[in-house]
C-alpha cells in the first residue's frame, strides 16, 4: 500500500479545469486548451507522498527546469509556452507555474544512465544486464558505464513502481520509429546535460525524461534534469563501491529508514511527518543543486 498520506484538495481557479493531482504537480487546462502545470512543495519517497512539504522545492524545480530547457533547445524543443500566472491564480503560484502545450504524450519513462546505481545496480547484480543490455563484469555501485545507456520504464500510477522494460518492448508498444527517436533524443539530451554538469563539478548519474508529440515533432515535456528526476552527485567525492552522496531527497530516505522515524517502509502504515532538521537539510540540497548547476544564487 502506498500513495498520498493525505491527498490535497486542488485549488479551484476561475477559467481553469483541474485535470490531475500528481506526486508533486497539479495539472490544469485553461480556456485556450493549454496545460497549466503547478509544482508544489510536496515530497515523495518510497512511493509515498509525505505529509511534510519542503519549502521552495516547487520553485527550485520550476526554475531549474526552465534553465535546462534553454540549454537543450537546439537538441529538443520543449512544451513551455509561458511562465505567466493565470488570472485569478493564488499569489503562491508565482514562480512554480508553467503554461505548456498540450502534447500527445508517449507512455514511456525515458531513462538515461551513465553510472550504475539504483534499480540498474540491482538488476546488474542479478544478471549482469540493465533492461536487457549486457554490461561488463566488475562494475559496482557508482561505476561509470562504458557508454551511457537508454533504459526505459513504463509509467506507473501514483503509489506504484515504474517498471523497467527492454528497448524491444518499447518498440512493440510505440513502434520502431518512435522507439528509435526516443532513444536517440534521450541519449543526446543526457550527453549535453552530463557535460554541462561535469563542468560545474557535478556528476549526472542518471535521469528520466518524458516526451510527447506535437504533430511530427518530438517535444520534451514535464520537468527536466531536476533533483526529483535525476541523480546528481558531487564530482569531488565520487568513489565507486558504495552509495554516493547526492543532491536530492537522500536526507529524507535516510531518516525514513532510520530507527529515529519508527517507520516500517514494508508495512501498511503511512510515513510520519519529517522533523525540522531533515526538512531544512533537504531544502538546502535542492538549493545547492540549483546554484551549482546554474551558477546563480537562489
Amino acid at each position: 500500500m502506498s500513495g498520498f498520506v493525505e491527498k490535497p484538495e486542488p485549488i479551484q481557479v476561475p477559467g481553469l479545469v483541474h485535470l490531475h493531482t500528481g506526486k508533486v504537480r497539479e495539472l490544469y487546462q485553461n480556456e485556450a486548451g493549454d496545460l497549466v502545470m503547478v509544482a508544489s512543495d510536496r515530497m515523495s519517497a518510497y512511493d509515498w507522498v509525505l505529509p511534510t512539504e519542503i519549502p521552495d522545492k516547487g520553485r527550485v524545480l520550476t526554475r531549474l527546469s526552465l534553465w535546462w530547457f534553454d540549454q537543450l533547445a537546439d537538441i529538443a524543443p520543449n512544451h513551455v509556452l509561458s511562465t505567466d500566472l493565470p488570472a485569478g491564480a493564488p499569489a503562491d503560484w508565482e514562480g512554480r507555474t508553467l503554461v505548456c502545450k498540450r502534447l500527445e504524450m508517449v507512455p514511456v519513462e525515458c531513462v538515461a544512465r551513465g553510472y550504475l546505481t539504483g534499480s540498474g545496480l540491482v538488476e546488474y547484480n542479478e544478471t549482469r544486464t540493465v533492461c536487457g543490455l549486457a554490461l561488463p563484469e566488475g562494475l559496482t555501485d557508482g561505476s561509470e558505464l562504458p557508454a551511457p545507456i537508454f533504459t526505459p520504464a513504463t509509467k506507473a500510477e501514483v503509489g506504484e513502481h515504474d517498471e523497467n522494460v527492454s528497448y524491444e518492448e518499447v518498440a512493440r508498444q510505440v513502434g520502431a520509429e518512435t522507439a528509435a527517436q526516443l532513444r536517440q533524443t534521450t541519449l543526446a539530451v543526457y550527453g549535453r546535460a552530463r557535460d554541462i554538469a561535469r563542468d560545474r563539478g557535478v556528476i549526472l548519474a542518471d535521469t528520466k525524461f518524458e516526451f510527447g508529440y506535437e504533430g511530427e515533432s518530438l517535444v520534451l515535456a514535464d520537468e527536466v534534469l531536476t533533483p526529483d528526476s535525476s541523480r546528481f552527485w558531487p564530482a569531488d567525492s565520487w568513489e565507486p563501491g558504495h552509495a554516493q552522496p547526492s543532491f536530492d531527497k537522500q536526507f529524507v530516505r535516510n531518516w525514513l529508514t532510520s530507527p529515529a522515524s519508527g517507520w516500517d517502509r514494508h508495512g501498511e502504515q503511512p510515513p510520519p511527518p519529517l522533523p525540522g532538521d531533515v526538512v531544512e537539510a533537504t531544502r538546502a540540497k535542492y538549493v545547492e543543486a540549483y546554484e551549482r548547476l546554474t551558477g546563480t544564487a537562489w
